[in-house]
């Protein structure tokens, strides 16, 4: 862990730019915003200063790349999460599906009634299925 100090070098500014940049996110969440306003209080801070001056836009499209790949992976594990969700139901669906018809009890269409997820051909295929 690497903590600031009361020097003035590169790594020393640059956890203060982290700092600072932190801190901008939590009020302006991960926006160009919150890039800008860190990149405007370093410079007034003599913070990284030379390096922001000369790389300011170059900095800005680097970050907001990174916030863009943050978001698409947010994205990504959410699309995980919500097929692994939809698979659990429809495995659920399909386990009392076949339960209903090993009772025997039910027709098809009475089962389809009751496991509405499951289409007449997916309960057909689940009863050769059992059948066997």
């Amino acid at each position: 862990v690497i903590y600031e100090s009361k020097s003035r070098d590169i790594i020393n500014q640059y956890i203060i730019f982290c700092r600072i940049f932190s801190e901008q996110v939590k009020k302006h969440g991960m926006t160009g915003k919150a890039v800008e306003e860190t990149i405007r209080i370093c410079l007034d801070k003599d913070v990284l200063a030379e390096y922001l001056a000369k790389k300011k836009t170059e900095v800005v499209t680097i970050m907001m790349r990174l916030f863009d790949a943050e978001y698409y992976e947010d994205l990504y594990r959410k699309d995980i999460a919500k097929k692994a969700a939809r698979q659990a139901t429809m495995d659920t669906a399909r386990d009392t599906a076949e339960r209903l018809i090993k009772k025997g009890q039910m027709t098809l269409e009475n089962i389809a009634d009751c496991v509405p997820s499951l289409s007449m051909d997916e309960l057909k295929k689940i009863a050769a299925k059992v059948v066997q």
